[in-house]
Order: C-alpha cells, then sequence, then structure tokens
C-alpha cells in the first residue's frame, strides 16, 4: 500500500471512533443540540413582519422551554430564545423575548 492510502485509512478510523465516542457520550443521540431548540421554537411561532402572536396562548411552547431548561446550560438559555425570535425575522423583537425570558425565570 502506498502511504497516502494508509493516511486516509487511518483518517478513516479516527472518524469512527470519533463519530462513535460522540454518540455514546450523548446517549445514543437523542439529545437535543442548541440548533435543535433554535428551530423547533422558531417553528411553533405565528407572527407577521412585526411581532409574534401566539406566545401565551400555545402550550407547547412553555413545554419546549422546560425541556430546554433540563437539558442545556443556564448560560445557552436566553441564546436560544433570542436566536429563536432572530429566526423569525420580526421587528418587534425584544417584547418576545421578554415574554420568553418570563417563562424560565
Amino acid at each position: 500500500m502506498k502511504r497516502t492510502d494508509l493516511a486516509r485509512k487511518e483518517r478513516e478510523i479516527k472518524r469512527s471512533i470519533k463519530k462513535e465516542e460522540r454518540l455514546t457520550s450523548k446517549g445514543g443521540g437523542s439529545e437535543k443540540s442548541v440548533g435543535d431548540y433554535i428551530n423547533e421554537l422558531s417553528s411553533y411561532f405565528f407572527h407577521d413582519e412585526q411581532k409574534i402572536y401566539n406566545i401565551a396562548v400555545d402550550e407547547r411552547i412553555p413545554d419546549l422551554l422546560e425541556e430546554m431548561m433540563v437539558e442545556m446550560e443556564e448560560k445557552q438559555w436566553e441564546n436560544i430564545i433570542r436566536k429563536a425570535v432572530r429566526k423569525t425575522g420580526v421587528k418587534d423583537k425584544e417584547p418576545a423575548v421578554k415574554e420568553l425570558l418570563g417563562f424560565i425565570e
């Protein structure tokens, strides 16, 4: 075998070991990432270009926030909420962020 073939095989082995370690450390990959929470939370919002309307009405939002509080570190909570609101593209972001932060306090 050529040196490049050996190096390629070593890289493939390292990748497979790293992937296996990552899956076992996450408990089988069932844990959600920060991006997963951002995408799911922003998908629950009913909004137009101006504001988000259904924060107080939709019961899925507090349930997701409770799950997020259990699974994620506290320093990530506000970041997730702000990015989910920003992803909607509404102009009045701060009232929505404040209302969502009220759920986690």
